[in-house]
């Protein structure tokens, strides 16, 4: 992903834990929008994406605390033996108050903030469950670590290196799936090194693992379902990635019935147009990745949904080309209402695909990610 929808929660929370000594009166008031979160100009004392560098694998699966937000991302597609689908997301996000701390006696004290989102989408049964925590990363409460990789907060966690365990639950929603490797990491962007924006620094260290398979439970209330089915982590640190003029983005990630997977995002500007730095990959069925700009992909909207909740007007159809890739998909919400009820409003949710691929029918599952689509909400 370019950068995900609901750091700006991150942020808010970031801002909420400064004040939190203040006298309720005293509380500043802001208007957040996920660009305007992720355009900080307060970048001083943390590490920036410049240039291309080394990965190390588990090593960084864990945390990277001199760079001031990070954030691991789980989404996938499941189903029971007799058929019934569901879809999912897990994510974590670190976000530090400051690039540095004095000694303090506190066991409070701490300069990162972690927040967590966490959604089911029960296809046939027609309903979309979102759910978030934040906490700061004090006294356990949550936290990540490296070698034995782990992220957490409080009873939500994402743990192991190679084979993954995701733990979720809330509300009676829950869900505990174990993840295999699949295929080895993909590398984003150049070596790794996601450009966002045109200023040196606007990037992201980002890499995928783009089919997981997946297996476990998912809970809704007294039933309790065994699932299996395919997972995608999205691994991404960075300080500032957005320039002025960039307002929001879509993002795919999709996996092919023929072994190939796509990331792909396109990212707006203020007048509706594409951004030049929008960006995607093609994986192959060994895991053999190809880099794509935006001059080598096409992306149609086809249908629209709005919502009821937001009153936001979100894309809910889509036709991609690929000419390179021999690729041309239509792309569809599985359930229209995926927009997640937290503390921003933005829509993610599980995607069937339909097309061609060399000329051969082919179908697929994916998640695809709106944002930019509300006005910024008052805090």
């Amino acid at each position: 992903m370019p950068v995900r929808g609901s750091l700006v929660c991150l942020m808010s929370l970031v801002s909420l834990m400064s004040f939190a000594c203040r006298e309720p009166e005293r509380l500043p008031q802001a208007s957040l929008s996920v660009a305007g979160a992720l355009r900080s100009d307060d970048n001083q004392g943390y590490a920036r994406a410049i240039e291309p560098r080394e990965f190390s694998f588990p090593k960084d699966h864990g945390p990277h605390p001199e760079f001031r937000t990070e954030w691991w991302y789980y989404t996938g597609n499941l189903s029971t033996q007799e058929g019934r689908r569901f879809g999912f997301q897990l994510t974590f996000f670190r976000s530090a108050f400051a690039p540095s701390m004095p000694e303090r006696s506190s066991k409070w004290a701490t300069r990162q903030a972690y927040l967590a989102h966490f959604t089911v989408s029960d296809i046939d049964g027609g309903r979309f469950h979102s759910f978030e925590r934040w906490s700061r990363g004090a006294l356990g409460l949550a936290g990540s670590r490296g070698e034995p990789f782990r992220v957490w907060l409080e009873d939500w966690s994402a743990e192991g290196d190679s084979t993954m365990r995701l733990r979720a639950a809330e509300d009676g929603i829950a869900l505990d799936l174990v993840l295999q490797p699949g295929k080895p990491p993909v590398l984003q962007g150049v070596r790794g090194l996601s450009q966002k924006s045109a200023e040196p620094g606007n990037a992201s260290y980002y890499y995928s693992l783009t089919r997981m398979p997946a297996s476990g439970t998912v809970s809704l209330g007294n039933e309790r379902f065994a699932v299996s089915g395919l997972a995608w982590m999205d691994r991404e640190w960075s300080t500032s990635s957005l320039g002025q003029d960039q307002v929001g983005w879509d993002w795919f990630a999709l996996q092919l019935g023929d072994g190939q997977d796509l990331m792909l995002y396109q990212l707006r500007r203020k007048d509706g147009t594409p951004d030049p730095a929008s960006k995607g990959t093609l994986v192959g069925p060994r895991g053999e990745s190809r880099h794509l700009d935006l001059q080598d992909f096409e992306l149609e909207v086809t249908d629209w949904w709005e919502s009821p909740r937001s009153g936001a007007r979100y894309p809910a159809g889509w036709r991609l080309r690929i000419p390179s890739g021999n690729l041309d998909l239509r792309i569809e919400p599985l359930l229209a209402g995926q927009e997640l009820d937290v503390s921003f409003q933005y829509w993610e949710g599980a995607v069937r695909v339909e097309g061609a691929s060399r000329g051969q029918p082919v179908r697929g599952r994916g998640y695809v990610e709106m944002t930019g689509y509300t006005e910024a909400l008052p805090r």
